[in-house]
């Protein structure tokens, strides 16, 4: 890759960014077809050119801000609290067994709010980042960092989606999807007159490649944002889906799950008025994470909605059994 501010490091650094200007030429290029080439050229009713140009601009607007907030939120940085000191550090690179580093990461681990461990049962360390790994964090070659929360790393914003940007990257689906519909939608009927041969000029083929690149990202857009409407249903990530969370009792898929409406809460928050809105209104610190409440005998989930733990809950073991137990939020 290149020494950190090297030459090669630069340039692989400019080369990411070419699916996010690949994406902003096609959204400013769609911009210009639409608002002058259909609406402004070929509309020749006042009241249709309003009505098309007013809720364009409002998903264009909101299409936009969800997706800036996508590419340049910060991802968040671990705690230092989780850094491996360098005295500790030495040890750990001195031990001579794997039992032995175990056991020198369980030690230094024993107050972190933690309960995610590796296939083995071992504490989730990073040789990288030279850290304990907090619950669902995970680290993304391509970032060079561990991600809070990470869902996946994205190239088309050339960021990691994880727990500061997801609701930002769920509402840039969400306005990408509407706004291809929507062109779609309301340049059918004019690409029909294209196709007949009832429309003459550049135009034409400005509405033929619109319509049919609105229609080809709709298709593929709706089944991203409705895949990451189970996942935020589920409360599970990208990653979670495809290797489920592994705890002291076991792998749990639905480990931090707490009901679908809490499920959505985590992401969203509880004021429904930034629901549709691309500022952070998320539960948490992407570092702890709400329990999912178990009955002892039956392991089934007790009451709907789950509740959140509560601080006088902070130092009960975990439940045994099937679900397992995770650090309350206050």
């Amino acid at each position: 890759m290149g020494k950190p501010n090297g030459p090669c490091w630069w340039c692989l650094k400019a080369l990411k960014w070419i699916p996010v200007i690949f994406i902003m030429t096609i959204v400013f290029w769609s911009y210009y077809a639409y608002v002058v080439e259909l609406c402004y050229y070929t509309i020749k009713s006042y009241v249709q050119k309003a009505f098309y140009l007013f809720f364009f601009h409002i998903l264009f607007l909101l299409f936009l801000w969800s997706y800036w907030q996508t590419v340049f939120t910060e991802l968040g940085r671990v705690p230092e609290k989780f850094k491996i000191p360098p005295v500790e550090m030495e040890k750990l690179q001195q031990a001579e067994s794997e039992e032995a580093q175990r056991q020198i990461l369980e030690q230094f681990a024993q107050d972190l709010p933690i309960t995610n461990r590796t296939i083995k049962g071992a504490i989730r360390f990073c040789e990288k980042c030279q850290l304990i790994k907090p619950d669902r964090a995970h680290h993304c070659s391509v970032c060079g960092t561990c991600v809070l929360k990470m869902d996946h790393h994205c190239p088309w914003v050339n960021n990691c989606v994880g727990f500061h940007n997801y609701k930002c990257f769920m509402l840039f689906l969400a306005y990408a999807l509407l706004y291809c519909m929507f062109i779609a939608g309301t340049s059918l009927e004019f690409f029909i007159r294209v196709w007949k041969g009832e429309l003459d000029g550049m135009e034409r083929f400005h509405l033929l490649f619109l319509f049919f690149v609105a229609l080809m990202f709709a298709v593929s857009l709706n089944s991203l944002f409705f895949y990451h409407c189970y996942l935020i249903l589920h409360n599970r990530s990208t990653l979670e889906a495809f290797r489920p969370p592994m705890f002291r009792t076991g792998k749990d898929k639905d480990g931090f799950s707490l009901g679908k409406y809490n499920n959505f809460q985590e992401v969203f928050g509880d004021n429904s008025r930034l629901w549709f809105f691309p500022v952070f209104t998320s539960f948490g610190d992407g570092i702890t994470f709400p329990e999912r409440l178990c009955d002892e005998d039956t392991h089934t989930l007790l009451g709907e909605p789950q509740r959140w733990g509560d601080e006088a809950e902070l130092d009960s073991p975990p439940h045994s059994g099937a679900c397992s137990g995770t650090t309350l939020m206050k």
